[in-house]
């Protein structure tokens, strides 16, 4: 990996796959096709992080708004995730990753459930990387789960008020046990966070592409790493105090 070493890599990366839909649109191609090459993008990526020794990476694969997309791309969707998932398991379980999925994953159809509860228990103990697959997930909807469980605990007397703190809350998020991202990648050239891990992106670092996530390759995350490299992270700090680059 070219002027990329070990030190000081980011240790949680988060990705917002964007840009399926307009690279088919690009090559006159239904907005299926689109998927399918973004999932061996997806495919590739994980297998560049696991093997830079990145130790986290959570990529947003479908929200809860997604539902409300055409019911036959829905229907195409679920049946290549939960294939995908299928094909991929076993190279998770050589590849010491663990594997992970936050959502509302109630909401998945059950073919895709009873893979991902299958992935979940055969690589629980793996320690060389965390994959985390956003499904079904809405940052917003995330906050308040954790906001209903921490009142209903203060309701039953197992905790006050006075108790809940930001270490408590992040306990009650979907990505409880994993650190805050350190670098998140937008593919495609848009500048929001459309609902993506709106708790644990305080003081994430963002770095924009103009790719289109099919075309997302090896040679696109190093140069978002190389960024990220560059940025001096002061976390409220003032210039000089922060981690990272100085200047």
């Amino acid at each position: 990996m070219d002027d990329l070493s070990n030190k000081n890599l980011p240790a949680h990366i988060a990705i917002i796959m964007d840009g399926n839909g307009r690279w088919a649109k690009k090559r006159l191609l239904n907005r299926i096709n689109g998927h399918r090459k973004g999932i061996d993008a997806a495919r590739d990526t994980v297998k560049s992080c696991r093997e830079m020794g990145i130790k986290y990476l959570t990529l947003y694969t479908f929200s809860k708004e997604n539902w409300n997309r055409p019911v036959a791309e829905v229907h195409l969707l679920m049946r290549l995730l939960e294939a995908h998932l299928k094909e991929e398991a076993g190279m998770m379980v050589e590849n010491n990753i663990r594997f992970k999925a936050i959502g509302r994953i109630k909401d998945l159809p059950d073919g895709v459930r009873r893979v991902v509860d299958d992935i979940e228990a055969r690589t629980a103990y793996n320690s060389g990387m965390v994959l985390q697959l956003a499904l079904s997930y809405s940052g917003r909807e995330e906050i308040i789960n954790a906001a209903r469980e921490l009142a209903v605990k203060v309701l039953d007397g197992v905790i006050t008020p006075d108790d809940i703190t930001e270490d408590l809350f992040q306990r009650h998020l979907y990505t409880a046990g994993s650190p805050d991202p350190d670098l998140l990648i937008r593919t495609s050239g848009e500048e929001r966070i459309s609902n993506f891990l709106l708790w644990q992106l305080a003081y994430t670092e963002i770095h924009i592409t103009d790719v289109l996530w099919p075309d997302f390759t090896r040679k696109d995350l190093e140069a978002a790493i190389l960024d990220y490299r560059k940025r001096e992270r002061r976390f409220g700090l003032v210039r000089g105090q922060g981690v990272g680059a100085a200047g």
